[in-house]
This record gives structure tokens, sequence and C-alpha cells, in this order.
């Protein structure tokens, strides 16, 4: 069964989030593994393509835009991938998504923003209540 994580994070900026992200791709790029970051605007999508570009001056992530995750590593699409299962899914929308059950992990990355916290509770109630093993991981510093 799908391994769901959250990341509670020290902060309230969205840029966070996104920071977060692209941490948590490289670090399982790194190992080996396929990642979705499933995004929740066109925007959030190019912004996060530029930050694997350049979030760390040594090195970079390979990762296309696209719904395809045997296009590259590390997938940004707007919605559920076409083809194979994937890893990890970096989930940046607030909602759950439908096709949770095709990766083996998914991560929630939560900034201390009402919304974005209220959602991520909401988001958490309906993983336990589908049973879905959870564990959290509250961040002291970026």
């Amino acid at each position: 069964m799908t391994q769901v994580d959250f990341y509670i994070l020290p902060s309230a900026l969205p840029s966070a989030r996104l920071d977060f992200a692209c941490k948590l791709a490289e670090k399982a790029w790194r190992l080996g593994h396929q990642v979705h970051v499933l995004c929740s605007n066109a925007d959030q999508c190019e912004d996060m393509d530029t930050r694997l570009w350049a979030f760390k001056g040594e090195s970079f992530v390979p990762h296309t835009q696209g719904d395809d995750l045997t296009l590259a590593p590390v997938t940004l699409g707007l919605s559920e991938p076409e083809s194979a299962n994937g890893e990890l899914l970096i989930n940046l929308t607030l909602a759950v998504p439908a096709f949770v059950g095709r990766f083996n992990r998914v991560a929630e990355i939560v900034i201390s923003d009402p919304t974005v916290r209220d959602q991520a509770r909401e988001n958490f109630r309906f993983y336990r209540e589908q049973g879905y093993p959870l564990q959290d991981h509250r961040l002291t510093r970026l």
C-alpha cells in the first residue's frame, strides 16, 4: 500500500514548499527512483522547472514537463501520469489526487499558511480513513 509522508515546514512562504519539493525530488532521483511532481497550475509547473535547474549550484536534476513517466527520472505535470507507475508522487496541489495508489510513496508538503495547513489536515484524515500508512516529519529548519 502507498506510504504517505507529511513534511511540515517551519515557514509560511509558498516558495518553501517548492524548494523542499526540489530537495525531495533530487534525493529520490539520486536513489534511483522515478518521481512525479503534481503541480497546482502551469505557473507553478514553470516555477518548479526553473528551480530544478538551479536550486543547487553543483547539481542538476534531470526532469521534464509532462505526464509521461518514461521521459525522465523526474516529471512535472498537472494531472495523472499517462504511463507506468511511479515510486514517488510529490503532491503540490491542495487536494488528494485520485491516483495516489499508483505510487509507492506520496509526499505532502505543508507550510504554516492557514489554507495549506487546514487542507493538509483534511488530507491526513482522508488518508487515515482509507487505511494508508502515514508518517509526519516536523522539520525545524529548512
